[in-house]
């Protein structure tokens, strides 16, 4: 299987597999809704047109590898082993296309969460094209492969590095998106600002879960424009988890703002629990900081557009670590 037949396979899946006016693919997104309620159907079908629209075109496939003169036009044998994670649909997704990409062999551990959707585009891989019956491999266990990636917190990050630090190896750690706001920012760049926040519930390592905002900032545009997520509430876990961070809140005595089950609090941690987003001030004319390492993306006027971070190209990598690289290298 060469680059080319890599590309029409992977161009299929998008065009047949991904399309959500099919009734296969509906049903598919049921079963994994059932699976796993955190994965709303409108989530999956975002999650999809994402991969669909900016992963699977030929024109960005072939884009995509060319910058890369290393990779193999022939099956390499090289078995790579990859943990995937299931904070949000299909997030696996793309070091999947990555390792195939790459000539590897996939041999993949799935998460519990996201095993629906994932055994779906596996399975589909293989109806267009045979060949991927011997590329892709799940297992339980993970052995006996040449490289790894792996993506889980930082504590599962510590289990890898113990179990894989002797290979070739990404292993990627906590993450979040925060955004840099300057008060200018228009009612529609709140509305994309509020998909940045809280798509996939606030899941992903590339939801802003911190806003900088300049001394004295007015949040009544913004509290207005989450409160486009409200239905978020209707979801009993989400519900839960809102209840229990208002009551933190409401007994530490400390100023909130509610945006209809979405709360806002002042605190300089980057990291936040789901419902809960941080905020901290800075002087106008100043520039932010932040500890880099914590920080996969940042939108605002001078960062990243608004409403981009859960669109990401194939070239932007989990943790900035460019993983066809890495696989092109092996």
């Amino acid at each position: 299987m060469n680059i080319p037949s890599r590309i029409e396979a992977f161009f299929s899946l998008g065009q047949d597999y991904l399309d959500p006016k099919k009734e296969s693919f509906l049903e598919v997104v049921t079963n994994a809704n059932n699976q796993n309620s955190w994965f709303l159907p409108e989530f999956i079908l975002q999650a999809a047109a994402q991969i669909r629209t900016e992963f699977l075109p030929k024109e960005s496939l072939t884009d995509w590898v060319n910058l890369y003169s290393k990779l193999s036009n022939e099956n390499t044998g090289i078995k790579v082993g990859v943990v995937m994670a299931g904070n949000i649909p299909m997030v696996g997704f793309h070091d999947l296309l990555s390792i195939l990409m790459a000539g590897h062999t996939a041999v993949v551990k799935l998460s519990s969460k996201d095993t629906v959707l994932m055994q779906y585009l596996i399975e589909s891989l293989i109806k267009i094209n045979t060949e991927f019956k011997e590329l892709i491999i799940v297992q339980e266990q993970l052995k006996n492969c040449d490289a790894y990636i792996a993506t889980g917190g930082n504590n599962a990050g510590k289990h890898f590095e113990q179990y894989f630090g002797k290979y070739p190896h990404i292993i990627r750690k906590n993450k979040t998106s925060i955004a840099v706001l300057d008060g200018a920012e228009t009612t529609q760049e709140l509305a994309l600002l509020a998909d940045d926040m809280m798509l996939y519930f606030g899941l992903g390592c590339r939801n802003v879960t911190q806003l900088y905002v300049p001394e004295g900032y007015d949040f009544i545009p913004l509290l207005e424009a989450l409160k486009k997520y409200s239905f978020l509430l209707d979801q009993h876990k989400y519900k839960h988890n809102y209840d229990y961070q208002l009551a933190l809140l409401m007994m530490s005595r400390q100023m909130y703002m509610d945006a209809g089950g979405i709360l806002l609090s002042e605190n300089p941690v980057p990291f936040t629990a789901i419902s809960h987003v941080h905020y901290l001030f800075y002087s106008p004319g100043t520039n932010p900081k932040w500890e880099e390492q914590d920080i996969q993306a940042v939108v605002g006027h001078q960062y990243l557009p608004f409403g981009s971070l859960q669109k990401p190209t194939l070239s932007q990598y989990a943790d900035g670590v460019d993983s066809l690289a890495f696989l092109s290298s092996l």
